[in-house]
């Protein structure tokens, strides 16, 4: 399967929604799309994760390069509608402590 990417800008808003799967093959357009949003000054990026079915280890990666790149440019990093699996790979990781994660309207995680 493959990963679909839309971005939707909205002057310092950047939404990204995402489906499909978030594997070694996909993990790297994932991540030449994700990047650039992230060093814009203070940015904030949104990731909507619902559409995601799979993902392992490689996405993680893309995420917490994501989160770097935030630090870097004073920009903000936040996951949204991820489904329970998803978050579990999260959550095992231990990135649930670092990474925004939002579900149902509540913030799972925290910076």
């Amino acid at each position: 399967m493959n990963l679909n990417i839309n971005v939707d800008e909205n002057e310092k808003l950047k939404t990204v929604t995402l489906s499909g799967e978030i594997d070694a093959y996909t993990a790297p357009k994932l991540k030449e799309t994700l990047l650039p949003l992230t060093q814009e000054d203070q940015a904030v990026v949104k990731v909507d994760l619902e559409g995601v079915s799979y993902m392992d280890s490689t996405g993680l990666g893309v995420f917490i390069s994501a989160l770097k790149s935030t630090k870097e440019y004073d920009s903000q990093l936040t996951l949204v509608k991820m489904n329970d699996r998803v978050y579990r790979l999260f959550e095992i990781t231990g990135l649930t402590e670092i990474i925004d994660i939002e579900t149902d309207s509540t913030v799972r995680g925290g910076m």
